[in-house]
């Protein structure tokens, strides 16, 4: 049914398509059609960051920006969801066109940038959900503030989502903001760690509950970059790092004809980028601190290859649109594979 569905929806523009397969998704979930069409994986339970998952299987951000479709993609299976990247105030994004399909690559490349309606909306939303299952939001900082500044919108967008997410994540990596992925390095990394660990602390006071942070880091790091992260992630107490984002090489889709698109590339290309960053910083880090590992995974072997390489869970986000809900359980299964 999907593969008929995603025929039709990819003749149109690709955010036209996106926008469309979740309204309806939406309107399936609300009339009760999605069990007669998708199978939940059975249950393979996993205890991380503190919190319990039915399953290893996650939404990775970035397709339900504001939170506005969490009861139909939460009806799917997923054994999470993270929600975002929001940022404190509404911004449109780039330009459009701003993402492309490389079909015979099962990737994307897009350069959305950050486009949102801000934290408000999403709260709004967050609120109304039916979803019961483990939330993750995903935090980042607006365009126009700038590098030096960022920790104030860091600190916002943690304050605000607090009470409400099951574990937040701090968004370093995005190319689509300019300037953002120098927030993983030197100094600027270690700053904005200690910041959100303040805001952390303030939250678990304020509310009464202990919230785990993550961060989110980009495939395009040498082993020198990798090893800082991990001292950095080690030394300011995070609980967990989701690796990877997109990457801006176009070593893997040279060529085709929208390789000179400016933004990140996602899908079947980033699986080894995405894979040697996950090994090497579970060389580093072994399990003191928990990997999420996403990028490139389209089918069960790939999302199992994350699992072997020292993730605990993983995301999907561009093989969901290329495979359809039938991913998620074909990964939950693999990684069932392993013992």
């Amino acid at each position: 049914m999907y593969g008929i569905m995603r025929k039709l929806l990819f003749r149109l523009p690709p955010e036209t398509a996106h926008d469309l397969a979740l309204t309806g998704l939406d309107m399936a979930g609300k009339l009760g059609l999605l069990k007669a069409f998708v199978t939940e994986p059975d249950p393979l339970p996993v205890r991380v960051m503190g919190l319990d998952f039915p399953n290893p299987v996650g939404l990775a951000a970035g397709l339900d920006k504001n939170a506005d479709h969490l009861d139909a993609l939460g009806a799917l299976g997923f054994g999470f969801i993270e929600v975002g990247t929001v940022t404190p105030l509404a911004q449109p994004g780039n330009p459009r066109p701003r993402m492309f399909r490389l079909s015979g690559h099962q990737a994307i490349i897009n350069r959305m940038g950050f486009n949102n309606h801000g934290l408000e909306h999403l709260l709004d939303r967050v609120d109304r959900r039916r979803y019961p299952g483990v939330l993750g939001i995903n935090v980042g900082k607006n365009k126009v503030t700038p590098n030096e500044e960022s920790e104030s919108d860091y600190r916002k967008g943690i304050a605000a989502v607090y009470s409400r997410a099951d574990y937040i994540t701090v968004n370093v990596s995005s190319p689509n903001t300019p300037g953002l992925r120098d927030l993983q390095f030197g100094d600027s990394l270690k700053g904005l760690m200690q910041a959100i660990k303040d805001e952390q602390a303030r939250g678990e006071k304020e509310h009464g509950r202990y919230v785990p942070l993550a961060v989110k880091i980009a495939p395009d790091m040498d082993e020198a970059g990798i090893r800082f992260v991990a001292t950095a992630l080690k030394e300011s107490g995070l609980d967990g790092v989701i690796a990877t984002n997109t990457t801006i090489s176009r070593d893997a889709v040279a060529g085709h004809r929208h390789a000179g698109e400016a933004g990140g590339l996602s899908g079947r290309p980033v699986r080894e980028p995405s894979t040697r960053v996950i090994q090497a910083l579970y060389a580093e880090l072994g399990d003191t601190l928990p990997i999420i590992g996403v990028g490139g995974i389209t089918d069960g072997d790939s999302a199992a290859e994350k699992i072997r390489a020292g993730a605990k869970l993983v995301q999907i986000y561009t093989g969901f649109i290329y495979r359809g809900p039938a991913l998620i359980r074909e990964s939950v299964e693999a990684i069932r594979q392993l013992g």
